[in-house]
């Protein structure tokens, strides 16, 4: 009988502790609104698009590291975010600064305060994808 109960309270324990571990993860980050404006092919250029876009950060939001098939020139449109360039030191940009990201260029983005607005002019390969997620 003695046996059964530290089983019991054993398993009681393992279950605190979990709902107690469940409890201490971090929350997800806030999702980030993107919102693809326009789409035309490039004159003159066979197999590339313009795209044009932008990309809506609260606070706290994140778009990981990827790349592009293609280059990406954009301006931050209204408050402040951090521009991660993988080999570079982070940055931070606030409304009505620009940045530039060159085909390949693995980048990440980041809210910085309350967040903030960025607008993009992508120069890609039609038919792949917007971003691949880099490593």
């Amino acid at each position: 009988m003695r046996e059964m109960k530290l089983i019991v309270a054993a398993l009681g324990l393992a279950f605190a502790a979990n709902a107690f571990c469940e409890d201490a993860k971090p929350a997800a980050a806030p999702e980030v609104k993107r919102t693809i404006l326009e789409r035309h092919d490039q004159s003159g250029i066979e197999g590339v698009e313009i795209v044009t876009g932008t990309a809506e950060f609260p606070k706290g939001g994140v778009i990981g590291f990827h790349t592009h098939d293609g280059d990406e020139a954009g301006y931050i449109v209204k408050g402040e975010v951090i521009w991660r360039v993988k080999g570079q030191p982070d940055k931070t940009l606030k409304a009505g600064d620009h940045f530039f990201n060159p085909r390949g260029s693995a980048h990440s983005v980041v809210a910085s305060g309350d967040g903030g607005t960025v607008f993009s002019t992508w120069i890609v390969d039609k038919g792949k994808p917007m971003a691949t997620p880099a490593p």
